[in-house]
């Protein structure tokens, strides 16, 4: 089954860019394949820091129940986890690598960043390749965005240069 779907997306990717003008839609499929669209996007929190403990707490996460925080530390503990996550965010961790267990991070699922459009396509000269104006949008943000640094702006615009060979 894997085999007939990476020969089918090889054909399409052939396909779309032997045609003298590559559509919006077949722009679209090459463009999530390649660049890995939906997108999980994420944020580190570094769990022995209490500059971000500080800003779960502002972000109203450990009264909401997504976090624990220990408010008071040993000399001894420092360093050591202050932050612990409920079973309630369990839905948004992302599984640490031993990187990430060695330098005390968490990764958590902040949205999904999609395609909303594609805005236009224009055939490079050499026929192999495509400019491609796109809108990306954030959605499904969980409860973690709050801490995120993204700003207040969901929707996005990108230029994009996608090979079709």
């Amino acid at each position: 089954m894997k085999n007939l779907f990476a020969i089918a997306s090889a054909f399409l990717l052939f396909v779309a860019c032997t045609s003298s003008s590559l559509n919006k839609e077949r722009a679209l499929k090459i463009l999530q394949e390649q660049e890995g669209y939906p997108k999980t996007i994420d944020a580190e929190i570094y769990i022995a820091d209490p500059v971000s403990a500080k800003r779960l707490i502002d972000a109203g996460l450990e009264k909401d129940g997504y976090v624990n925080i220990a408010h008071t530390q040993k000399l001894m503990d420092v360093g050591k986890p202050i932050i612990t996550f409920t079973e309630k965010a369990k839905p948004y961790l992302i599984p640490q690598t031993e990187e990430d267990i060695k330098n005390n991070v968490q990764r958590v699922k902040i949205a999904e960043k999609i395609v909303e459009e594609v805005v236009n396509v224009k055939m490079e000269d050499d026929g192999n390749s495509a400019l491609v104006e796109y809108k990306s949008l954030l959605k499904d943000k969980t409860p973690f965005y709050e801490i995120s640094r993204i700003g207040g702006k969901d929707e996005n615009s990108h230029t994009i240069k996608i090979y079709c060979n």
